[in-house]
C-alpha cells in the first residue's frame, strides 16, 4: 500500500494572482503561498478552476508553479492541475511539474468535443507518462467539463501505478462512495463541493480540495478537526455557517474569486490581485455584501476558533 497521509486533510485550491496590470505576479504568488503556510493547511491544488488556469497561458502557469515551489516545497503537499484543451500543453506541463518536485499532478477530461473513454484514458495517460515519477489524480467535475468520471474509466486509469485518486467535485456525495468503494485503501478521494466537505468526508473522502478554503482556512480546519474527533453534531452547525458564508460570497454582480479576493485584503491585508476578464469584476454595489462576507468570517473564526 501506498502512504497517502500527505494528501490527507484540507487542501486550498491556489487562487490566480494579478498585478495591477493584471499579469501574473510572482511576488503575489509567493505571500499567497507564504499565507497558506502559515494558516497550517495540509497542502495547495495550484493552476486548478482558482487558479483560472482556463484563461492563462502556458508560461503563466509555469510561472505560477515556480513561485509556489520557491515557497512552499517541503513545507506543503503541492499538486499541480496540468490540464490543457491539449495533449501536448498538458504533456509540457507535467514535465515542468515533476521537474521541479511537485507531490503530484491532475488533470480534468478534455472539454468541448465529447470525446470516447478510451480517448479521455490515453489523454490523462499520455500526461501522466510525461512525468513518471509523480502521482497522478484525476479532476472529476462534470458539471463544468461536460463528462463524467465512470466506474468503467475509473477502473481502466487504476491500471496506471501513478494513479492514486480522484478530486471528487460531482454534486452527488454518493459518487464519492462509489470511488473509494471501487478503490479501496490504496487510492484516496478528495471532496470537491466545498458545501459538503462533512458529507463527503463522512461517507469516505480522506481530503478535501476547495476553491473557499483559502479565504477561510481556519474554519475548514476547524470542521476536519471535528469530523476526526467523531464531534458530528458541532461540524453539522459549523458546515451550515460555512454554507451560508459561500452563499453570500455568491451573490454580488462580481465573480465569487474577485469577492474571495478583496475579502483576503479585508479580513488579511493580502493583495492578490483581481480576477481575468470574461470573469466579472467587482462593482460598487458588490462592496456591501463583500464586507458582509469578511464579517461573517471574522465572526464565525471566533466563535468555533
Amino acid at each position: 500500500m501506498r502512504d497517502l497521509n500527505k494528501y490527507k486533510g484540507v487542501i486550498p485550491a491556489f487562487y490566480a494572482c494579478y498585478d495591477e496590470n493584471g499579469e501574473i505576479s510572482p511576488d503575489r504568488v509567493r505571500a499567497l503561498t507564504q499565507f497558506h503556510i502559515e494558516k497550517g493547511v495540509k497542502g495547495v491544488y495550484v493552476n486548478g478552476s482558482s487558479g483560472e488556469c482556463i484563461y492563462q497561458s502556458v508560461e503563466d502557469r509555469k510561472v505560477v508553479l515556480e513561485n509556489v515551489m520557491a515557497v512552499g516545497k517541503g513545507k506543503l503537499t503541492v499538486i499541480a492541475h496540468v490540464a490543457c484543451n491539449n495533449t501536448r500543453d498538458s504533456i509540457e506541463l507535467a514535465k515542468h511539474a515533476e521537474s521541479l518536485g511537485v507531490d503530484a499532478i491532475a488533470a480534468i477530461p478534455p472539454i468541448y468535443f465529447k470525446l470516447p473513454e478510451y480517448a479521455i484514458a490515453a489523454y490523462w495517460n499520455s500526461i501522466s507518462n510525461a512525468a513518471p515519477n509523480t502521482d497522478f489524480i484525476i479532476y472529476n467535475i462534470p458539471q463544468l467539463a461536460g463528462v463524467a468520471l465512470t466506474q468503467n474509466l475509473y477502473a481502466e486509469m487504476r491500471k496506471n501505478p501513478r494513479v492514486i485518486g480522484v478530486k471528487n467535485s460531482s454534486m452527488p456525495v454518493q459518487d464519492i462512495q462509489l470511488f473509494c468503494v471501487d478503490g479501496g485503501d490504496d487510492y484516496i478521494v478528495f471532496n470537491g463541493p466545498d458545501e459538503q466537505f462533512l458529507s463527503g468526508r463522512v461517507i469516505g473522502a480522506e481530503g478535501g480540495i476547495g476553491g473557499t478554503y483559502g479565504v477561510m482556512p481556519e474554519l475548514f480546519l476547524k470542521l476536519n478537526d471535528l469530523i476526526i474527533e467523531n464531534r458530528i453534531e458541532e461540524a453539522r452547525r459549523l458546515q451550515f455557517d460555512i454554507n451560508e458564508i459561500i452563499y453570500k460570497m455568491c451573490s454580488c454582480h462580481g465573480n465569487m474569486y474577485g469577492v474571495i479576493k478583496e475579502i483576503l485584503r479585508i479580513n488579511e491585508n493580502l493583495d492578490i490581485g483581481g480576477v481575468r476578464e470574461p470573469l466579472v469584476a467587482l462593482v460598487e454595489e458588490d462592496i456591501p455584501v463583500v464586507q458582509e462576507a469578511a464579517l461573517m468570517i471574522k465572526t464565525a473564526i471566533k466563535a468555533y476558533c
